[in-house]
Formats: C-alpha cells, structure tokens, sequence
C-alpha cells in the first residue's frame, strides 16, 4: 500500500465522485440453465466435471467484481437439487428423473462454493412453466404434469400451469418452502414468465377456468388476481421459513405504458407486465410481498421506443422504498445491434444508474455473455467500475440490528509481524456473514475512509473467526486497520480499530488510536 498523506484527500474525493463507486452496490449474474444456456454445458453430464465448470464460472464473475449469482435451479417444473416434488432435471443429467453421476447434490454445492467466495446465491425459479418443448422435452413419469394433467395448458409449443388452479398454485407454493427450508439461499428470484407472452393470433386456453371460478372480474382483471394471489403465498411462505430470505423479482422492462395509464412509462412497449403478463408488479411493492425488484432495462440508451434512461428513471420513480436492481442486456452486445456494439454502452448506464440513489445495483444477462469479454467490459469492470469490492446493500426493513463489532487479539511475533486474532463478540444475537478487513494510512480520518471502497482490504468469509497475519518489515509509514462484522442481512457492525504505529529503523507499536 503506498504512503497517503493529507495533501491526497481532495484527490481521492475527486476520483471518486468521478467514478462514483458506492460502498455499497449489488452486483449480480444470471446463470440460466434452460436449455444449458449457461451451466452446465449441454452434454457434459459428469459431476465433477460440472462442479468444476460452475467453479470456474463463478471465478471469472469474481474477478470481474460480482457479489452475487442468481442461479437458475428449477426451469421447467424440474430441479437441480433431490427434490420429492419435481424430478431431476434433464438439463442437469440429459434425461428428465436421472439423478447425477456420481451422485451430488448440485444446489448444496452451489451455494457453498458462492458463499466461500463471498457472494450471495439467489435462487432463480420459474413459476409456471412445465414443458420446456412439448415436441423433444424428457418428461418422466413422476413430473407433476403426469400426475396431475388437469392444471396445465398447453400454448404454442410449452405446457404451464394453470394459473388460475388452485391446487396448482398451492403446489408451487410447495416448491417454493421446501427450497428455503432445506437451503440456505439468500433471496428467491423469479423472473417474468407468470402468464406467457402472447403469441399473434393465439389466446391463451384458460376459458374453462374462468368461467368456472365464477368471478365477476373481467377477463384480465381475474387474470391479475390469479398473479397477485401467487405473490402474496409465496411472499408468506418464504418469511415464515426464513425471516431474512428475500424474494425478487425481474419483470419484463414495462410495467404499462403511458398511453394506458398515466403512471406507466414514456415507452411503446409491443407488450407489458400489467396488459400481458397480468403481473401488477407496483401492486407488489406497495403491499410489500417482494424486497427487490430487478427490471430487464435490455434495451440501449436512446431507444426509439424502450429508452433505457427513461425507464431507468420510471423504475426509481416507483421504487415504494424497495431495492431496484437494473438488469443489463449484455447478450445484446453479439448481436447487430449498432448501439450495443459501442464499448462505452455499458460504462454509461452504470454511471447513470449510480446517480440515482433509489438504484442499488445491476444484474447481468446473461453468465456465458462475459466468456469472449464484449467491447472489453470485463477490463471495464475490472479496472474501473467494479475495481473495488462493495458491500451488498442490507435491507433494513427486515431487519436493522447490526452485529456486534469483532474482538480483535493484537500481537507482533519476531518484530516483524503482526497477528491479528479477529473473534465474533459473544453478545451477538444475529449471525455473522463475514468480516471485513480495512487498511489505510493512520493520518486519514477513520469516520470518513470506512466508508470508501478503496480502503477494503479483503472480506473474510469465516464466521466463527480468524487469524490475519502480515510481514511488516517493508512498512515505513503509520497506518491502521479497521475490522468490522456482517450480518445475515448485511447490516454492517460499527467500526473495530487497530492502530499500527510502523516507523523507519525496524521498530513496530500498537497505539491507541
């Protein structure tokens, strides 16, 4: 670490107002495995082979800055973990009910491997659909679509649950709990395929419900009762399991447009959640059923008609105190699209969305994208806008208590090296996620450095404790440490410092800062 003296603080606010790099800032990837667009690759069906792959994987968006994976685990009423609901998936195995071989449980490896890394796994199922292809899709004999014909409809060439059923809903409601009973997840994540996208000149085929439910709403206003019920039990659901688990979700990028509402968005969009997918998702806000809310903004600044910054901007308009992750259409950038051939593209809409203090970070569609490092992003956000860790942003109205700071045991073993021996505070009533380790000159002001990115040594993803040690004998200059605790929500302990006093001549002191 380079010496910093007072002359260098309007320097570094400079810089970072300039960048704007947020202490606090979620950053997350999409790994999709319908159809092994990301994870696993289609034919590699050896378990060890697959663990390496994800490994490998989530490595890459590591090195890339990321804190969190959403992890597509159930695509099509099947599931990459032993499940007495759904049977093994044949994205998993290659066939439907196949278990893996040699025998793992993908979903407990997962979620261990991402958090020893330090990054959140959030869950990404798909609620409704069944049959991927109703043409070649491996269905076993156990898939829930065998058992129980009656909830499904078929549309184009996919079979869904029937989301006006009942007894289908409460199933996925099922799913749902037993996930966050038996894993440690931090969030499930749905994206936005509740009814599906219209196909031209096709209706979906849910008359016989309809009008056997008896309701005396309209059509689309039963339709978006059927969706608001859903969210609501799995919303209970998912608390009564785990209070600090989070539930997101990921709507297509207009909820309505203008011309239809005057609360929708200056946009033209062909189709939208509320007239089309029947997914009030401000509804779900306002009553507090999902704690973020990530809109797939896959569209370029300046679009003729989904303009990224004016969505941008809806979204954070109608926040309702929830988190807004922005979802980035990344894939975009292997097509022809012009605009998503402009390298400063993705630069631009992070820079836009830090400016908006109702954002709170981004999402990107999708893993496989980062392989061939589109317009050089990966060195962008390497080097530049991801070149400092960030802490992910707690969500206080679950939960605001913050866990004690760490003890902290100094020594200095052989006049040359410090040991710090870091231990939780037996008063702790919340558990602890991980440490984190700052570092920085000891004539800087530690209100202020404890909250620039910069200064963050290393996290430390041991809960129970830990020994940090480091040759000082290169060290000329004082400088300090400060350790602080994480909690399960991601509330932040109060600042534990450790004061170095390194001076020239081989002589190392702890001081009272």
């Amino acid at each position: 670490m380079k010496k910093k003296s007072l002359w260098f603080l309007p320097v570094l606010f400079l810089f970072q107002f300039a960048t704007a790099q947020p202490k606090y800032e979620f950053r997350g990837v999409w790994i999709a495995t319908v159809n092994n667009i990301d994870w696993p690759t289609h034919g590699v069906w050896d378990s060890e082979k697959q663990k390496l792959e994800y490994i490998t994987m989530i490595e890459k968006h590591q090195k890339n800055g990321m804190n969190a994976m959403i992890v597509q685990i159930r695509p099509s009423a099947d599931a990459f973990y032993p499940s007495e609901l759904e049977p093994w998936s044949q994205w998993l195995t290659g066939t439907q009910g196949k278990a893996p071989v040699p025998y793992y449980d993908p979903l407990k490896f997962m979620i261990e491997e991402t958090h020893k890394r330090g990054m959140e796994f959030h869950a990404w199922l798909n609620p409704y659909r069944a049959v991927f292809n109703t043409s070649n899709s491996s269905i076993s004999d156990d898939h829930i679509s065998r058992k129980h014909p009656e909830w499904f409809l078929t549309y184009g060439d996919k079979k869904y649950f029937d989301p006006g059923n009942k007894e289908a809903q409460k199933f996925v409601v099922s799913v749902v709990r037993d996930i966050v009973k038996r894993y440690d997840v931090d969030a499930i994540h749905m994206d936005d395929y509740f009814y599906p996208y219209r196909i031209p000149g096709k209706e979906f085929p849910d008359d016989a419900t309809y009008k056997s439910s008896g309701s005396k709403l309209s059509k689309d206003d039963w339709r978006r009762s059927n969706t608001d019920s859903i969210i609501q039990a799995l919303s209970i659901a998912i608390k009564q399991e785990k209070r600090l688990c989070r539930f997101g979700i990921s709507p297509f990028s207009v909820w309505r447009n203008k011309d239809k509402d005057p609360r929708g968005s200056d946009s033209q969009g062909g189709q939208t959640n509320y007239d089309d997918l029947y997914a009030d998702i401000l509804l779900w806000m306002q009553k507090r059923w999902i704690d973020y809310v990530t809109p797939q903004l896959y569209f370029y600044i300046g679009h003729s008609k989904v303009d990224y910054a004016k969505m941008l901007d809806w979204w954070s308009r109608n926040s309702y105190g929830r988190h807004v992750y922005i979802g980035h259409g990344i894939y975009r950038a292997s097509g022809n699209e012009k605009d998503w051939m402009n390298p400063q593209e993705l630069p631009n809409q992070i820079k836009m969305l830090r400016r908006n203090p109702n954002v709170h970070g981004s999402i990107y569609f999708s893993s496989k994208s980062f392989d061939n490092n589109p317009n050089g992003w990966n060195d962008s956000l390497q080097n530049t806008y991801y070149k400092y860790p960030a802490l992910l942003p707690p969500m206080r109205w679950i939960d605001k208590e913050k866990p004690w700071p760490p003890i902290v045991e100094r020594t200095i073993t052989n006049d040359s090296i410090i040991e710090l021996t870091v231990k939780p505070d037996p008063r702790n009533l919340i558990d602890i996620k991980y440490y984190v380790v700052y570092q920085y000159a000891a004539n800087s002001e530690s209100e202020t450095f404890g909250n620039i990115p910069e200064y963050i040594s290393k996290f430390v993803m041991k809960p129970e404790g830990f020994v940090l040690k480091e040759a000082l004998s290169s060290k000329n200059y004082s400088y300090r440490y400060l350790i602080t605790s994480v909690g399960k929500n991601n509330n932040e302990s109060d600042l534990s410092e450790i004061a170095i006093l390194v001076q020239p001549g081989g002589k190392w002191e702890f001081y009272k800062p």
